[in-house]
């Protein structure tokens, strides 16, 4: 398994169910899931698409600027730290942001997310 190729198969993954189809995202967590959204704190998959979900903005394109990974611990996961720009329709600018997932295996040979940090980067 190369990390890379993961990290890189699972942002692209990831950004194009966001940007299309938000409540989709659901499969990707769990119930220990936990995502800190701007500083609040949500867990489990639930909770957490139901907040992706009521975002204040119904269209937005991802353009990812870059994607950093390490493996992480010996249970086989990985931390995966995204840099990007946001384009939400009707706005003029892109917002940039940042976005770390830990990433842990499933017993079917995948990965879902158990930890999601993301913070929107002001200039």
């Amino acid at each position: 398994m190369d990390p890379d190729a993961v990290a890189k198969a699972f942002v692209d993954h990831y950004y194009s169910m966001f940007d299309s189809n938000r409540a989709g995202l659901a499969s990707l967590y769990e119930d220990g899931s936990m995502l800190t959204f701007e500083g609040q704190k949500i867990q489990g998959s639930q909770n957490i698409v139901a907040k992706l979900t009521s975002l204040p903005f119904q269209q937005c394109q991802h353009s990812i600027t870059t994607v950093d990974c390490q493996p992480s611990g010996p249970a086989g996961g990985m931390l995966v730290f995204v840099s990007g720009n946001l384009q939400l329709a009707g706005e003029q600018h892109a917002l940039k942001f940042s976005q770390m997932f830990h990433l842990m295996p499933t017993p079917t040979g995948s990965f879902y997310v158990f930890n999601d940090i993301f913070r929107l980067n002001y200039a």
